[in-house]
């Protein structure tokens, strides 16, 4: 292990999603990302740290980490819209703009943003 992988991944799972914070923040995608895969693995129950890891796939281009991520937040939570407009946004980047419209559809009308 190296000594940057050894940092990002010390201290306890608060300690840890506050670096993934202070990297996502700073515009660090990658090492966000890498940063909350450690938190994600140690609480899957915790919402929060599972979405900002997937806007980190997304902003550091790992989209397919990103579109599997998205999709187990929805499984676990079918409910969170804005999972499921992060899903939309990710199938549209990925050029499966057909496969994309539904959720960014749901997502909308989710959020109460109905076309006149």
């Amino acid at each position: 292990m190296n000594e940057q992988q050894g940092y990002l991944e010390h201290g306890t799972a608060a300690e840890r999603w506050d670096r993934g914070v202070l990297f996502f923040d700073a515009k660090e995608y990658a090492k966000a990302a890498r940063v909350l895969l450690t938190v994600t693995a140690e609480a899957p129950e915790q919402l929060a740290p599972r979405l900002l890891l997937a806007r980190a796939y997304y902003h550091s281009a790992q989209l397919s980490p990103a579109e599997h991520e998205l999709r187990a937040i929805l499984e676990q939570w079918p409910v969170e819209d804005y999972a499921r407009l992060m899903l939309g946004r990710t199938l549209e980047r990925q050029g499966r703009a057909a496969e994309a419209a539904p959720h960014l559809r749901m997502a909308a009308a989710m959020a109460g943003e109905f076309k006149e």
